[in-house]
């Protein structure tokens, strides 16, 4: 110990006992510091959360010290203090290594795709566990072989680490590998500060077990068929106002109808009963100016009896007759002040009517039932109906005046049947609606689903919704079949008008059966296309079409 007594570090030769058998001056300093009744093994403690009961930490005057105890013979340990003001912090960064690091290793080792480490000169470094499940071959075979020697025995049929190596960025390509399993290679090159390759980095993910697992989960959708293939809103008016707007004439129709919302011109809107008149009229005036300005007032002109419709529209003033409000009564049109009046069904307006709505188009102005004195009113009119107005202004039963005045802006809403492609969102939609409302998780099968979509709809949207609801509300069983409709549609009668089919319309309901059919029979769109004689592309275009899902895709 004399040669060490100058040295600044601490240093103590210890028995067995723990007894202090030689120490240097700088030891010695430290004793000096302890208590009468402390020995310097009262000061030791093993760092927390190490394994190693050899390295000891001691807090002497103040300062923290590191102490590395090794026996150097027998009954002879050293003690070596290393001062430094933060261990414990030192020791939570060592721990926090440790802990990152193995955090590391288990993403690695756990990862479900094969990863797979070369150097920049294309030798084997490090692989993990999966690869064994991949490829058929255990890990420690591929350590220290270069992808060159891989290739030359067949093991790969090409190495994606070379291309990566060449080429200096990330390249993939799928290949089959020594097992016949289809895998997908991904080699990404990892550079160092200076910019060359470190090593090139292998990801390998088994396509084959990939389409097992994708094939299990379409057989279990096809167990819970259509309830979980709802399609995600594919426009901004699925999005923002719910409304199924796929076909290409509903589109016209609405990209029209946002354009000349924030215009006055009076809007008809013709279209027979249940094809969404209403729904195009809210459209219209939440795009307006005047959603801020003043209401949407709603009238049915054939629901109210013709001797108070005048009343309800223009309003009345007191005593206008027997059993009026003595303080009168503003109309439909007061009310709408502002804002937009919808006049629905208006071919049932009555004739003494036309004239006094003729009037508010033409001068803007109302007078009440019983009243003396004209009303300014500033309304914006969008009248609706499902009859042919020009055939009753040559029957004479509508004024022909009040018809142009009526048609400065018509929106023709065409029939559920001649626009299909809205009919299953439309499914999709209501489906979801009443299972949410009455807390269900009803399901609709293919054969069900097909029948909706052909099926002619003289009620249009508002009949398929009823529909739907009375399905989901009767049938007791979670999946709903083509078995479980009402009789009415189930009759020869509806049966044989289903035939009565456009060309274009047949083709189309041939063209989805036999897909559908294909779909569940062949693994893919290139199979379905040979069975089919026609090209792959045409085969995808068709299924996305009719919304179809292929088995393994």
């Amino acid at each position: 110990m004399q040669k060490w007594n100058h040295f600044p570090i601490p240093f103590a030769i210890m028995d067995d006992h723990d007894k202090l058998v030689s120490y240097n001056q700088a030891f010695e300093s430290l004793l000096t510091g302890l208590g009468k009744d402390k020995n310097i093994t009262d000061y030791l403690q093993v760092v927390p959360n190490q394994s190693d009961p050899n390295l000891l930490m001691a807090k002497i005057i103040g300062k923290d010290y590191l102490v590395i105890k090794k026996q150097i013979k027998q009954n002879e340990n050293l003690l070596v203090g290393i001062e430094t003001s933060g261990v414990t912090d030192l020791l939570e960064a060592l721990n926090d290594l440790k802990r990152h690091k193995y955090e590391l290793e288990a993403v690695f080792e756990h990862s479900y795709d094969g990863i797979y480490l070369t150097n920049r000169e294309g030798v084997t470094i490090r692989t993990n566990a999966a690869i064994e499940r991949i490829t058929g071959i255990p890990k420690h075979y591929y350590l220290g072989k270069n992808v060159k020697d891989l290739v030359r025995r067949g093991i790969l049929k090409n190495s994606v680490t070379e291309e990566a190596l060449k080429k200096k960025k990330t390249v993939s390509f799928v290949q089959k590998n020594y097992i016949g399993n289809i895998t997908l290679l991904t080699g990404t090159p990892v550079l160092d500060s200076q910019g060359n390759i470190d090593m090139i980095v292998t990801n390998i993910r088994d396509l084959t077990d990939l389409n097992r697992i994708q094939a299990e989960q379409i057989d279990y959708l096809k167990d819970h068929e259509f309830q979980t293939e709802a399609p995600q809103p594919k426009n901004e008016y699925e999005e923002k106002y719910g409304i199924v707007v796929q076909s290409e004439q509903m589109l016209a129709i609405f990209e029209t109808a946002k354009r000349i919302a924030n215009f006055d011109a009076t809007i008809l809107i013709l279209g027979e009963t249940g094809v969404g008149k209403d729904v195009l009229t809210n459209f219209i005036y939440e795009n307006s100016d005047r959603a801020k300005t003043g209401k949407l007032i709603k009238v049915n002109c054939g629901a109210i009896p013709p001797e108070l419709l005048e009343s309800e529209l223009f309003g009345y003033e007191a005593g206008a007759f027997t059993g009026a409000n003595r303080n009168g009564k503003p109309g439909m049109f007061e009310l709408a002040n502002g804002g937009t009046l919808f006049l629905d069904e208006v071919a049932e307006l009555p004739l003494n009517l036309q004239v006094k709505l003729l009037r508010v188009l033409q001068e803007g102005e109302i007078q009440r039932v019983g009243g003396t004195k004209p009303k300014k009113v500033d309304v914006h009119i969008i009248a609706a109906t499902n009859r042919n107005l020009y055939e009753m202004v040559v029957q004479g039963e509508f004024r022909e005046d009040l018809y142009y005045r009526l048609n400065v802006i018509p929106i023709h809403i065409p029939p559920l049947r001649e626009r299909r492609e809205d009919i299953l969102p439309l499914i999709h939609l209501f489906l979801k609606t009443y299972n949410q409302k009455y807390q269900l998780y009803k399901e609709f099968d293919y054969e069900l689903i097909d029948f909706l979509t052909v099926y002619d709809w003289p009620g249009n949207i508002r009949e398929l919704s009823n529909l739907i609801e009375r399905l989901v509300v009767t049938v007791y069983q979670d999946k709903i079949g083509i078995d479980h409709l009402p009789k009415e549609y189930r009759s020869s009668e509806i049966v044989g008008r289903q035939t009565q089919l456009s060309l274009k319309e047949a083709v189309e309901d041939v063209e989805r059966r036999l897909l559908r059919q294909a779909a569940k029979k062949y693994q893919n769109t290139y199979e379905i296309a040979r069975a089919l004689q026609t090209s792959q592309p045409t085969v995808v275009r068709k299924l996305k079409k009719y919304n179809i899902k292929v088995k393994n895709e």
